[in-house]
């Protein structure tokens, strides 16, 4: 057979959009499709499958085939050659496909006769839609040309695809973007919304696949990519040279954008027939395919900067800028792959949810969710690509679940969960003024974490007896440069007019591990959970660690301040620490300036070591909190932010519970107050346990303080602990089930 021209597969693409644009159904177009191109590249067989759910392909057109086999030959995602074409988004191109690794017969269709084998994905920039396949008698390959020449005409059938110009009867044939899709990722933020879907950054809809003239749509493309260079070069120009993260990525943006092998691969495609925007997305595809199967994590991180890049030069081509006049929807639930804490901070309070397909449980984007009250989803791949503006979407924070498109059944399930969660804080509402003291009459101070000044509201509506936790990181994350010292007094001041006789706990700068600052170059550690970060920076860097003390001094003008330091790990930390903060006192009143009447110090305790310190550095601290979330993860080596082991072990394990019983005791033979910090004391079966351990103070999110308030009040704390010493008594490894029972019984 001779070799396809590239004045062939222009040929073969007009005929193909004449094809698309003649008034057809959709199943009427794909039988003309399958004909057309058998018929051009001189086969016997072309046949087109496509997805009617995530994991099953079915046969929806062939030319060659038996016709009793389309809508009933179908195939799992990775069984046989058709499958593993649509598993990993890559060609399969053989002479004998019978001899090959994972061919499957399927004997409805009459396949047997035909040895060659040439299959290629549908798709589009990471969404799989079917598969493209030609088959011949006689046993060869097909060549380079053809394979890409297949490539090409799957690009302009991926993009009609998502114009609907396929629809037909069954799911397979359904428009895209109209299927009820779950998602299961992971919790950033408990809490459940329902609303519409607002895209941080829309798609790019691509209208015209097949270019008539290649000269003209070349130059369309290089006048972009000339403009998409000078953007990151003025980018470039304009970051600060302290800003090594941004910098980074820039740097790779350059490098992308003046990629010769990116340009040629771009203007051959167009040289085939393609339109410039339908090129940049046929190779943004290929791209996506290949990085997806790197096992390098650097390499799958590049993905994203080459998606970037190729939005942008999308958006130059066509013209559809980040703004498309899409008005947001009521109930806005924003979708992206990630968000900065700036951006979501100017969203605000108008979004009922966030879904992110990246993000972790300690991420800025986490932290402003919980500052927000906003229901948070991280880890819900692929979601920015089968979302669109508007579609309904239901975020189950507590479970990690997003129903996008949901079926009736579904939303009206969700919507009584959500009246009842409305229900059960309506009636904690009632309990706002009355103190969390138990059945036995020991009483529990219930105080709130905070990080921004949006959180103080919720001070005096959640009932809460002060902020145990106010996380001074977020004013430096959301800005590009180390905040001015004035500027954190008077944020610090402002907290705390607002918290007005209640008490505020200050934790100093906790940043490194999740939470990089822009201002700072990243560092490269394998293990940065357990690396440099929180009290280790602010140490090994004085200077920051003085000027924000320096600042909360001039804050408190004249009133009692609180200030603890995270990640304490031995006793010297903690007094250098302290020395920075008493010697800032002193310069400053030696200066004539306000000091804080009094002034209490104390450390978060987060790694086990602390617990084993010296009795000395218990008489020395004035005050402890548990920071539960890292002490737990140290505990159990699981780190919290892998799914795999996050869950894997239990608050109430009963050896965990001796730590805590032996911090406690510590903390009392020194008559020093301790406080349980973290999302476990928010949780109420957890808070009641703590609290019948001898945990006097807990400090939670704001929503977390009515339940918690609510079951501590129905529970003899005296009583609890019996049960609690029984099971342990026993030999159970946790006193979970203990609890709820007696709970249950109560």
């Amino acid at each position: 057979m001779p070799e396809r021209t590239e004045s062939d597969s222009r040929k073969l693409l007009r005929r193909l959009r004449d094809t698309l644009a003649t008034p057809a159904k959709g199943q009427e177009r794909l039988d003309r499709i399958t004909r057309l191109i058998a018929h051009s590249m001189g086969t016997q067989v072309c046949s087109i499958y496509l997805f009617r759910d995530p994991e099953t392909l079915e046969l929806c057109a062939t030319e060659g085939l038996k016709a009793a086999s389309v809508h009933q030959t179908r195939l799992k995602l990775g069984e046989g050659l058709v499958g593993r074409v649509a598993r990993f988004g890559q060609p399969v191109n053989t002479g004998s496909a019978p001899a090959e690794r994972g061919f499957r017969y399927m004997p409805e269709t009459g396949e047997e006769i035909y040895s060659s084998f040439l299959g290629v994905p549908i798709q589009r920039v990471g969404e799989k839609l079917g598969v493209l396949v030609v088959q011949s008698r006689e046993a060869r390959q097909f060549s380079d040309d053809e394979v890409y020449g297949l490539e090409v005409v799957a690009m302009v059938l991926a993009e009609m695809a998502e114009l609907g110009a396929f629809l037909g009867e069954g799911e397979a044939m359904a428009r895209v973007h109209t299927r009820p899709v779950l998602f299961r990722g992971a919790t950033g933020q408990e809490g459940s919304a329902e609303g519409r879907v607002w895209l941080h950054e829309p798609r790019v809809v691509v209208t015209n696949p097949v270019g008539d003239d290649p000269e003209k749509e070349s130059a369309r493309l290089a006048v972009a990519v000339a403009e998409l260079r000078e953007a990151v070069d003025r980018m470039l120009a304009n970051a600060l040279s302290t800003d090594a993260d941004h910098l980074e990525v820039l740097e790779t943006y350059r490098m992308f954008a003046n990629s010769r092998g990116w340009m040629r691969r771009m203007e051959e495609d167009i040289a085939r027939g393609l339109s410039a925007e339908a090129a940049v997305e046929k190779e943004q595809s290929s791209a996506r395919a290949r990085l997806e199967q790197a096992s390098d994590p650097y390499l799958r991180d590049r993905l994203y900067d080459l998606d970037d890049l190729s939005n942008r030069l999308l958006r130059l081509l066509t013209g559809q800028g980040a703004d498309t006049g899409a008005e947001m929807p009521e109930n806005p639930v924003l979708v992206a792959r990630n968000i900065g804490p700036a951006e979501l901070l100017d969203y605000g309070r108008r979004l009922r949810g966030v879904v992110l397909e990246e993000g972790s449980v300690g991420s800025h984007a986490a932290i402003v969710a919980r500052a927000l009250a906003i229901p948070l989803v991280i880890h819900a791949q692929r979601i920015t690509s089968e979302a669109l503006n508007g579609d309904a979407i239901l975020v189950d924070g507590d479970q990690g679940l997003v129903h996008l498109r949901p079926e009736e059944t579904v939303a009206h399930a969700f919507r009584d969960k959500i009246a009842m969660q409305a229900e059960a804080q309506s009636s904690y509402a009632s309990l706002r003024e009355l103190p969390a003291a138990g059945t036995c009459g020991t009483h529990i101070a219930l105080f709130m974490n905070a990080g921004l000044m949006a959180d103080l509201p919720s001070l005096v509506g959640s009932g809460a007896d002060g902020v145990g936790l106010f996380r001074t990181e977020l004013q430096f994350l959301i800005r590009n440069q180390v905040p001015r010292r004035g500027e954190l007094a008077a944020i610090y001041s402002r907290v705390m007019d607002a918290a007005g006789h209640r008490p505020v706990v200050f934790r100093t700068l906790d940043i490194g591990s999740d939470k990089v600052l822009p201002s700072m170059k990243p560092q490269d550690e394998p293990n940065p959970a357990m690396g440099w970060r929180a009290i280790r920076v602010g140490l090994d860097k004085p200077g920051i660690l003085r000027m924000q003390v320096q600042a909360l001094i001039r804050a408190a003008k004249g009133r009692p301040l609180t200030v603890m330091f995270p990640f304490i790990a031995n006793r010297g930390e903690f007094l250098t620490a302290r020395k920075i903060l008493t010697d800032e006192v002193l310069r400053e009143a030696a200066q004539g300036r306000t000091v804080p009447s009094q002034v209490e110090v104390g450390a978060m305790l987060e790694t086990p070591s602390l617990a084993f310190a010296p009795q000395e550095f218990f008489d020395e601290v004035d005050f402890i909190s548990i920071g539960g979330n890292d002490l737990k993860q140290f505990f159990f080596a699981a780190d919290r932010e892998n799914e795999r082991v996050r869950r894997r072990y239990d608050t109430l394990d009963t050896s965990f519970l001796a730590l805590l019983e032996q911090i406690i005791d510590r903390c009392a033979r020194s008559d020093t107050p301790l406080s349980f910090c973290g999302e476990d004391a928010g949780r109420p079966i957890e808070a009641v346990t703590f609290a019948a351990l001898g945990l006097r103070t807990l400090s939670m999110r704001p929503a977390s303080i009515g339940p918690v308030k609510h079951l501590i009040r129905r529970v003899n704390l005296m009583d609890l602990k019996d049960v609690i010493d029984e099971a342990r008594a026993s030999g159970a490894e946790s006193v979970r089930a203990a609890v709820t029972g007696w709970l249950a019984r109560q």
